[in-house]
């Protein structure tokens, strides 16, 4: 049986975002792969940024458990989005996220996160939080709830900008997250 996947991938500009979902195709020896071949449309699976390829396929059985799809929160400030040229905020987002990957690079949940397997199918979330006491309070909760995070702050400023978790099975820290908007 032969196996034909198309990674996900995702781009975006200033006024919309553009997914391609994954497509697997399984065929067995006897089949032939042609360019008019019909392909069962109980074979196809779309992967979402939010589902594992498992949930989505319909053929799945009941008894299997889908793998946890690990996540990385990014959380930035709105007031900074609202006052600072976009492109810094981003960077902002970026060098928390990366500091809170490689602070916990040995963590097996970072290492499978960022395998060659998973490299091109990494899932973020990233939301905001009104300001600096808000961001505050969010890592202060995190730290007591211990969720390994990255609270960036920008020198020699001095500002708290945001912050990013380490990769977590998404059952682990979305409840965190739940009442914060996702970041437009």
């Amino acid at each position: 049986m032969a196996c034909l996947v198309a990674p996900l991938r995702c781009t975006s500009s200033h006024s919309h975002l553009t997914l391609s979902f994954s497509i697997s195709i399984s065929i067995s020896k006897s089949q032939k792969l042609s360019s008019n071949a019909a392909v069962p449309t109980s074979r196809l699976v779309r992967n979402s940024m939010s589902q594992p390829a498992a949930e989505a396929n319909s053929d799945t059985s009941k008894s299997e458990t889908p793998p946890d799809v690990l996540v990385q929160y990014v959380v930035l400030r709105r007031d900074l989005i609202d006052t600072w040229p976009t492109g810094s905020v981003v960077t902002q987002g970026c060098h928390a996220s990366v500091s809170a990957i490689w602070s916990h690079k040995d963590d097996p949940h970072t290492l499978r996160y960022c395998s060659p397997e998973n490299i091109d199918s990494m899932h973020k979330v990233t939301l905001e939080v009104k300001g600096e006491p808000q961001i505050l309070n969010l890592s202060e909760k995190l730290t007591a709830g211990g969720i390994a995070h990255k609270l960036w702050i920008e020198q020699p400023e001095n500002y708290p900008t945001c912050l990013a978790t380490k990769p977590y099975p998404k059952s682990v820290v979305s409840a965190y997250f739940k009442k914060l908007k996702l970041c437009k």
